[in-house]
């Protein structure tokens, strides 16, 4: 049974995986993209997603409470600097995990885990900086449309006929 079981401990001491989650966090951040097992690619994007919301509003508390887990000042400084700016618009997942087979040695399933506003692949046909206005989905909103330009259309008659 499984009860009461919210995380993965991947085999590992508490000590040990903290700082191999860590390390995976720090070189995540830094490199942007990292290879490794589905499962701890799983257990780090619970770990590290926090860490990018925190990363948004740029505070000394952030800035202390983020080093606490990562334990690596440039990763941190790199995340506050580059990361968040590119991410400040985003509401949530920040991570994408792709599944890329099974390793040669012992068949386990690897994936890519990567930032996904640094991946020139899939943000190459949208351009990021320019805003579009939100489309409403209102029903109503043809009809005003409607009316205003048939209201223009009668009084654009009413002038030429006079």
């Amino acid at each position: 049974m499984r009860h009461g079981k919210k995380i993965n401990h991947l085999g590992r001491t508490d000590s040990h995986r903290k700082a191999m989650l860590s390390n995976m966090a720090s070189s995540l951040i830094l490199h942007k993209r990292i290879t490794t097992t589905l499962a701890k690619a799983k257990a780090l994007r619970t770990y590290v997603e926090p860490l990018l919301t925190k990363s948004k509003e740029d505070t000394t508390h952030n800035r202390r409470m983020v080093f606490s887990y990562l334990q690596n000042k440039e990763s941190v400084t790199e995340l506050f600097r580059d990361i968040a700016v590119k991410i400040a618009d985003r509401p949530g997942g920040y991570t994408r995990i792709i599944k890329t087979g099974n390793r040669m040695g012992d068949n386990a399933e690897m994936c890519f885990i990567e930032l996904v506003d640094f991946n020139a692949t899939y943000t190459a046909g949208k351009p990021s900086d320019t805003k579009k206005a939100k489309a409403t989905r209102r029903r109503g909103a043809g009809k005003a449309k409607k009316a205003e330009t048939t209201e223009t259309a009668e009084t654009s008659t009413e002038a030429s006929a006079e």
